[in-house]
């Protein structure tokens, strides 16, 4: 016999969105049996004691008991804690926010989602507890070094109109970086190639192929060695700008993945926020799917070349 469905949706618990995991057919005896075995991050006993603070609830939102036997066929919610986060020491503002729409602007080393090590210091969370909007889905990703603009919806009704015009490159975006100048290098430029994950971690690179990634690059200013760029992708690939810059041979600077990946930090150590990528997510453009006005937005953060030393040696 089907299990009754239940409408209860679980509530947001400081800015962290309810996980749900389905229970199948399997050998488990109890609840923390298949918690346990199945998400193994956490452990046992970390299971135990969240499950007897309340905080696994059933498929009715009520918390599930310490003993409680497995069902399948239904499912669980838990929301996901870490013991330890490093604070990120920046800000992050917003630029715009109507009945549909908030545009933030994100410091460098704030991740835009919960992954891996990073759950309540993710721009995310923070706009969730700041708001006071559950509903907030970001329309699309920035990495995580990158600083500047991320557009987030707010009405489900309306998410999947507004995430198309990522997809479908009707957002107009601008980038800006500072990175080595070279004297051989024609600009501006459109640069396109194909971009893949290579074996070396988080890195993508050049492969062979129709052309999957394009960018314009334009100089800005340049003083000694370092230049000022504006970029222009047109195309939306992990990496995309710092990996062209690359290839062309003006990484961006303090990139710590291009053209060498650098050693992480062990969990436990603080990390370096002394170097931020030189990448700033600059301008975002585009037609309102919802109400037709054309949006246009910038953020108030700014790159420099007076921030490195430009002497030519």
């Amino acid at each position: 016999m089907s299990r009754p469905k239940s409408d209860y949706t679980p509530p947001t618990r400081s800015g962290v969105s309810p996980s749900t995991v389905a229970l199948p057919s399997g050998p488990w005896a109890t609840v923390l049996d298949f918690l346990s075995e199945r998400i193994p991050a956490v452990s046992r006993a970390d299971w135990a004691e969240r499950i007897r603070q309340g905080e696994v609830l059933d498929l009715q939102g009520q918390p599930v008991p310490p003993d409680a036997p497995y069902r399948p066929q239904t499912k669980l919610y838990y929301w996901r804690a870490l013991p330890f986060e490093h604070p990120v020491p920046f800000d992050e503002t917003v630029v715009f926010q109507d009945d549909f729409l908030v545009i933030a602007d994100k410091p460098h080393f704030l991740p835009v989602t919960p992954k891996g090590r990073y759950l309540q210091e993710t721009l995310l969370v923070r706009l969730k507890r700041k708001l006071g909007i559950d509903t907030l889905v970001p329309m699309h990703r920035i990495d995580r070094e990158t600083a500047g603009l991320v557009a987030f919806t707010i009405q489900p009704h309306t998410r999947h109109a507004y995430q198309a015009l990522f997809r479908d490159k009707a957002v107009r975006k601008t980038y800006e970086a500072i990175a080595p100048w070279r004297a051989d290098l024609s600009l501006p430029l459109v640069y396109r190639s194909r971009l893949a994950e290579s074996e070396r971690f988080m890195a993508m690179h050049e492969v062979e192929g129709e052309p999957n990634a394009e960018t314009a690059i334009e100089l800005i200013d340049r003083r000694g060695h370092w230049g000022h760029y504006r970029l222009l992708p047109v195309t939306g690939q992990k990496h995309q700008l710092r990996a062209h810059l690359n290839a062309l041979g003006i990484p961006i600077l303090h990139d710590q993945i291009y053209p060498e990946l650098r050693p992480a930090l062990p969990p436990d150590m603080a990390p370096d926020f002394r170097h931020p990528l030189q990448l700033l997510a600059r301008t975002l453009a585009f037609t309102d799917p919802v109400t037709g006005q054309e949006r246009v937005f910038e953020s108030p953060r700014r790159l420099s070349l007076d921030i490195i030393d430009t002497r030519v040696d």
